[in-house]
């Protein structure tokens, strides 16, 4: 679809989709380059990075009170749901209590370096690993993109704390490295270790990482909010065309409506007869 002379892009590039609707991506609220710079380190090395205590008491608190009635199932249809652990989809349809964890600045900040611009939110949970739940199976979230290993990174997530994550009460368990790993599983020696961190701090990860969710076997449910976003050009998991109505995506901040695929993949990808998908909200 691409002349030799690149003209055709060209053409596009000048219309409608990139000059009367700009893209937000990279324009959220500043966070210091040095700290991005580190987390960035940590991750390319590790996978995976924890950040202490990124949001408030008052924000969990008003998740957990908003979050909690809404769940309708005790437990999972599958080892890799929990059959111990509810879990809220289309959160977005549902409350804005979880967007501020979704396009946190530092988050956006953190992403903007992994993914490209324009990147989509792939899916959003609230998680309750119950009492008596076991580890859930390690797996890696990118793994139904049939790219093979080591690949670019396709995918990232983050899993804020509502509560403090404990070996004892089911913390997210990650191998170190593992993203750069080939088409190998995890072995005896690859030890999973626990993501520990207070209530209020955020683990990021690529979605090469292996990891799982730990066994609770505390005396108390554990409460944790995922995100997980991919690059543009890929389908999301949560069909949000379908499971998030136009009036509520309208509600969101425009961040959050880019994230939700009310956004241009250069030069036309996700388009809605031949415009920007935003003119569908009115814009």
């Amino acid at each position: 679809m691409v002349d030799a002379d690149g003209s055709y892009v060209k053409a596009f590039l000048h219309q409608d989709h990139a000059r009367r609707f700009r893209s937000t991506a990279g324009s959220q609220a500043g966070v210091d380059p040095v700290v991005i710079d580190r987390l960035q380190a940590d991750v390319e090395r590790d996978g995976y990075v924890i950040v202490p205590k990124l949001v408030g008491a008052d924000l969990l608190e008003t998740i957990r009170a908003d979050v909690t009635p809404r769940f309708v199932y005790d437990g999972g249809r599958t080892r890799l749901e929990g059959f111990k652990t509810r879990r809220l989809y289309a959160v977005p349809e549902k409350t804005f209590v979880c967007n501020p964890l979704v396009e946190h600045p530092l988050v956006l900040a953190l992403l903007d370096r992994f993914l490209h611009p324009n990147y989509l939110l792939s899916q959003l949970q609230v998680i309750e690993i119950a009492p008596g739940e076991e580890a859930q199976p390690l797996h890696f979230d990118a793994a139904f993109y049939p790219f093979p290993r080591p690949r670019p990174t396709l995918a990232a997530a983050t899993v804020f704390a509502i509560d403090d994550f404990t070996d004892e009460n089911g913390a997210t368990a990650v191998i170190p490295g593992s993203h750069r790993w080939d088409d190998r599983m995890p072995g005896p020696d690859d030890t999973p270790i626990p993501v520990v961190m207070p209530a209020g701090s955020m683990v990021f990860f690529v979605g090469s990482l292996w990891h799982g969710g730990g066994a609770n076997r505390s005396s108390r449910s554990r409460l944790a909010v995922t995100a997980q976003y991919c690059q543009p050009y890929l389908r999301t998991q949560e069909n949000y065309s379908l499971g998030l109505s136009p009036k509520r995506a309208a509600a969101c901040s425009e961040h959050m409506q880019r994230m939700l695929g009310y956004s241009i993949h250069p030069p036309f990808v996700g388009m809605v007869d031949g415009k920007h998908p935003l003119r569908v909200l009115g814009g």
